[in-house]
């Protein structure tokens, strides 16, 4: 399994980074599977670096705040208008509203009585929508997800490869401190873990991570490796990294845009 940051800034798109996207590839069926880990601002763009947005397969959405979700517009315009489109439709996996959210964030109002301007399928109906289960299988990977600690409905996604070594990757998307994330990172290889807050004692609950947690949260599921992510443009990355360090005995590294880890 290989993991590749698109797009690591929290909240928003930064001066580094496009916002939270993550790409995921692994041998199947004689190709290379490759699904994305939430599709934020600016991560579209940046996907042309390391592979042809028309070869994603999936794309599995964390929680639908703007900062996760909200390239997949551009994904629909590339997959409906570019030359080489129609691109096949990826499956996108996410809260049962996921289609229903697209539609607010592309839709344009038009005038009572006109036709849309747009011709051909519109967003809602491009991709083929699913909504998370507990476990499914996407690809060459056993996927489990879990609720996680955030104002909306939000989840921790942990991908499981099926053959080979059984690398597994979790991924925490947007969290507060979550027993639920504790257990879904068991002993996995890799944990992509955000780590939006400097640690203060005034941060607001239920809503992010600071470093030191979320290398706490690492240390408390065994893993093997700890990515911090998410970390918005106002914080100073070292500086988060620094706080975590000390409470994770293995790796600690920040996630950036173009870094790839090969897991397994």
């Amino acid at each position: 399994m290989k993991l590749t940051v698109v797009g690591c800034s929290g909240s928003g798109s930064g001066p580094e980074s496009p916002a939270s996207s993550y790409l995921v590839q692994a041998d199947h069926e004689g190709r290379t599977f490759s699904l994305l880990l939430d599709l934020g601002p600016g991560s579209f763009g940046a996907l042309y670096r390391y592979v042809d947005p028309a070869d994603v397969e999936a794309v599995l959405l964390s929680h639908l705040h703007p900062d996760h979700c909200l390239d997949l517009c551009a994904l629909y315009v590339g997959a409906s208008y570019s030359p080489t489109a129609p691109w096949r439709p990826a499956a996108v996996y996410g809260p049962a509203d996921t289609a229903e959210r697209l539609v607010r964030a592309y839709d344009v109002a038009v005038p009572p009585g006109t036709e849309p301007a747009e011709p051909g399928r519109g967003i809602a109906d491009y991709f083929d929508y699913r909504t998370w289960q507990p476990s499914q299988q996407i690809g060459p990977f056993d996927v489990t997800v879990t609720r996680v600690a955030h104002p909306v409905e939000a989840y921790g996604i942990r991908l499981t490869e099926r053959a080979g070594s059984g690398a597994s990757l979790v991924f925490s998307g947007d969290t507060g401190p979550s027993p639920a994330l504790t257990e879904l990172a068991s002993g996995a290889d890799l944990l992509l873990i955000e780590a939006s807050f400097l640690d203060r004692p005034d941060n607001p609950a239920g809503l992010h991570l600071s470093g030191r947690q979320a290398a706490e949260l690492g240390s408390a599921a065994g893993v093997g490796a700890v990515v911090l992510t998410h970390i918005p443009p106002w914080h100073d990355p070292d500086r988060v990294l620094a706080e975590a360090t000390p409470h994770f005995a293995g790796s600690v590294e920040l996630a950036r845009s173009g870094a790839r880890w090969t897991i397994g």
